[in-house]
């Protein structure tokens, strides 16, 4: 009986967790629709490379500016206007040089070791400064989204390929946030972050060695 009742539980819950999500859906208001619908082309796009993707990031988030600060994400809204800024410095950035001389790079690895360090410093204590003077819901995941998100922002803004690799846990991580503030539209729409960061990855990592090899014929 008792292998039987454990299954009964956890099928069950798992009927309301979808049920929830479900009903989450029904009830996503169109502007959150219009923000997902857009984040989405704009990833596309910079998977790809194509500098319009920077347009579509504008529009998207000053749709999530509105919706970040309604739903008490407080550090998550205040990120989203970084966002809003750096996609016009992609912009203009990536309108310089053709869609064939955007470079992909690769940072040392000392460089990633310091980022993690530093990023995980910042976002304990502002972590510990939402908890303390506001009423913001998950503080620590909060402010790691939001930390570790501005220095991978520039890296997509200077074609470093890692990028991807923090967007991949920066994605899943927001999947629960979002979800847990009621924007479960939202929450699946980073579950669609996470899947085609993984695969930009590796569209990212194959030019990136064609780069190489092509860079190589030429010095030869």
């Amino acid at each position: 009986m008792k292998p039987f009742l454990i299954v009964s539980i956890v099928y069950f819950r798992a009927v309301e967790i979808i049920n929830e999500v479900v009903q989450g859906l029904i009830d996503t208001s169109a502007l959150e629709w219009a923000g997902v619908i857009i984040g989405t082309f704009y990833l596309i796009f910079i998977a790809k490379k194509n500098r319009f993707g920077w347009f579509f990031a504008m529009v998207s988030t000053s749709i999530y500016i509105y919706l970040c600060y309604h739903a008490g994400l407080y550090i998550e809204s205040a990120l989203q206007v970084f966002y809003f800024v750096m996609a016009i410095y992609g912009w203009f950035s990536w309108n310089k040089v053709s869609s064939k001389e955007r470079f992909i790079i690769r940072w040392p690895l000392k460089y990633h070791l310091i980022n993690i360090l530093v990023s995980s410093i910042i976002t304990v204590l502002l972590g510990y400064i939402m908890v303390v003077f506001t009423d913001q819901k998950n503080p620590y995941l909060d402010a790691f989204s939001t930390v570790f998100s501005l220095v991978a922002t520039f890296m997509v803004t200077q074609r470093v390929l890692e990028n991807w690799i923090y967007w991949i846990v920066i994605d899943a991580a927001l999947i629960f946030l979002y979800s847990a503030r009621g924007l479960h539209l939202t929450g699946f729409h980073y579950l669609v972050y996470t899947i085609i960061a993984i695969f930009a990855f590796f569209s990212w990592y194959k030019l990136y060695k064609a780069q190489k090899i092509e860079n190589h014929i030429h010095r030869t």
